[in-house]
């Protein structure tokens, strides 16, 4: 039995929500505990988890990066997952043609920063009628958006990871939270994307995961409804984006907090 994920509506909920799993699909078993981990602390902390995590991820560094099982292995864990954990689950799409097929799988379709004008990609994610949620180019300024948003439809999100500040190095603008925040979407903070050095470690990107909790604390204060974090259970280990992901253990010992968190910025309103 697939469990989709519900339509969240920005001003019916005041519950943050997350968004977590690995890069990548490393194996079913790494996914699979993962997974489980994310269902129990769903069901323990009444809120929504989706697990994410890419089949492919066609935007490595290094033609030799891992970049996942593909499309029949990948997706056929994506949604085993959603049926075994009753977890509703994201996923990345690079071109047009992926969409039906991964929007078969999954309940969210993601379009990478790095693709987020892109016409046609957004509007076949659109078409297939699932929630898309939308990163943020590294690029782009905030009031931008506003046109990627238009393409991807009514139901889509829209998820800030950080600008670009030189070379191989990100920053948060947090000054556009508000400009974001007004597109009248639900708003995520990636926390784990933002402290990426992009490209900056040997062939492929590196980054400061001691950076990625209190930027999210922040993130929160500023008023966002999610959360997403890239999590392993050994980050140290991880065949893609290791250094800024955290481990599995800080995120739970975390969550508890950014409940707490967001329940005293909704009584400051």
């Amino acid at each position: 039995m697939n469990k989709p994920v519900l339509k969240y509506k920005k001003e019916s909920s005041e519950k943050l929500f997350f968004i977590a799993g690995p890069c990548v699909i490393e194996s079913r078993e790494l996914c699979f505990t993962i997974a489980s981990k994310l269902a129990e602390l769903s069901l323990k902390n009444s809120i929504d988890i989706i697990f994410k995590a890419s089949y492919d991820k066609a935007n490595r560094t290094s033609k030799l990066s891992f970049r996942g099982p593909g499309p029949d292995e990948g997706l056929r864990v994506l949604d085993d997952i959603r049926t075994k954990f009753g977890l509703p689950t994201l996923t990345d799409v690079h071109e047009s043609n992926q969409a039906i097929e991964a929007a078969e799988a999954v309940d969210i379709l993601q379009i990478p920063a790095f693709l987020c004008r892109q016409t046609d990609l957004l509007a076949a994610a659109a078409s297939t009628g699932k929630i898309v949620n939308v990163k943020k180019g590294q690029f782009m300024a905030p009031s931008d958006m506003k046109h990627s948003l238009e393409k991807a439809g009514s139901n889509s999100w829209l998820t800030e990871r950080g600008t670009f500040f030189g070379y191989n190095r990100l920053v948060v603008d947090f000054a556009g939270f508000p400009t974001l925040k007004s597109f009248g979407r639900p708003f995520i903070f990636d926390a784990t994307h933002s402290v990426q050095s992009p490209g900056g470690g040997d062939g492929c990107s590196s980054g400061n995961r001691d950076l990625a909790v209190p930027l999210a604390k922040a993130a929160v204060a500023m008023g966002v409804d999610g959360l997403f974090f890239e999590i392993h259970p050994n980050p140290d280990t991880a065949l893609c984006d290791g250094p800024n992901c955290i481990s599995v253990a800080d995120f739970e010992n975390q969550l508890a907090m950014f409940i707490n968190l967001k329940s005293f910025v909704n009584s400051c309103r």
